[in-house]
């Protein structure tokens, strides 16, 4: 694997792991810890060269139906400050749904790229 692509999942994988950390004061936190724990397993198997296509894949599209499902229909931004606290909540949780879909779905394409590649050498 590429070296850069290797950096990039250890890089997420402690940034996920960060991610849920900073979960525990969250109304709903333990879902939230799980969604960045199984975003940060998913980056460090990416990592280590140990995961297929398939399940960053699969993630990475729940994250983007999370994503359209969460995105609050006034978005109002991201300090609480600019409005409605449930409304820059959601906006939050969208936006996280929506790194973690992004991340993942690089991983599985990366993934996918690579294995066309080793089976045509």
């Amino acid at each position: 694997m590429n070296i850069f692509f290797k950096f990039l999942g250890f890089l997420f994988a402690v940034l996920f792991i960060l991610g849920a950390i900073v979960q525990y004061n969250d109304p709903d936190s333990l879902q939230w810890i799980l969604i960045y724990a199984v975003a940060a397993v998913i980056s460090l198997l990416f990592a280590l060269d140990k995961i297929g296509f398939l399940i960053p894949f699969v993630f990475g599209i729940l994250g983007i139906i999370g994503f359209i499902y969460l995105y609050p229909t006034n978005f109002q931004g991201f300090d609480l400050n600019d409005g409605d606290i449930k409304t820059v909540e959601l906006g939050r949780e969208a936006f996280g749904l929506l790194i973690i879909a992004v991340v993942l779905l690089l991983f599985a394409f990366r993934i996918k790229k690579t294995s066309k590649v080793q089976i045509k050498s």
